[in-house]
């Protein structure tokens, strides 16, 4: 059974994609964090000519055994993200990794931007995130603050709309739902009424395709 769990920056989709993969025993990849992963080792090369030549080779050489999220969770490395993911070979680099992880004997949950439309379009089952930006804004400065972090919160809900605005507009991308994928708003919704609602949703596919 493969899960793909899409959404935009600071939706939550790592959290509900990590409570599905332990509810049905799956293991679980968040991709963006390979993405944050190459953006920040070329960090210091922003606004240098060879920014997308270093972020093709870091792409290459990513290392996926030392993905530290609490390294990765900064808004400067998902700002950072967003541009390295605009580049078709940083992309092409990381998609057979994805794509393999996905496929994998027994199954999977991936979570990410492009799992429904681009990884893994054969996915049993499609789940796209919404969530009002304020509400994103507030989930991500609270995690912020949580590790005693000084948040801007105008600064962060700017840099959460320009991210979905990058993300959106990017060519080489596929952040969209997918023809057959679930909406599911969590404006409203604790982690543990989300996971349900996810939860409810992969049964009641999976009940269906059972029954053809």
């Amino acid at each position: 059974m493969i899960i793909a769990v899409d959404g935009p920056a600071a939706s939550g989709k790592g959290t509900l994609a990590a409570g599905l993969a332990r509810h049905y025993g799956l293991p679980h990849l968040d991709t963006g964090l390979l993405y944050r992963a190459v953006g920040r080792a070329v960090a210091a090369y922003e606004n240098a000519p060879e920014f997308e030549a270093r972020a093709i080779a870091a792409a290459r050489a990513v290392d996926t055994a030392h993905l530290d999220p609490a390294v990765l969770s900064s808004a400067e490395a998902g700002a950072l993200a967003s541009k390295v993911a605009v580049i078709a070979e940083v992309r092409a680099a990381l998609f057979d990794f994805q794509r393999q992880f996905a496929t994998q004997p027994g199954g999977a949950v991936l979570d990410g931007r492009d799992i429904g439309t681009k990884i893994a379009p054969d996915a049993d089952v499609k789940l796209f995130i919404q969530v009002d930006s304020k509400a994103r804004m507030e989930r991500r400065a609270r995690q912020f603050e949580a590790r005693g972090q000084v948040v801007d919160r105008y600064a962060l809900y700017h840099q959460i709309e320009q991210r979905d605005a990058r993300d959106m507009a990017n060519p080489n991308g596929g952040f969209y739902p997918a023809a057959d994928a679930h909406l599911l708003d969590t404006t409203l919704l604790d982690i543990e009424a989300a996971l349900r609602a996810a939860v409810a949703i992969v049964d009641g596919v999976m009940a269906r395709k059972a029954k053809l």
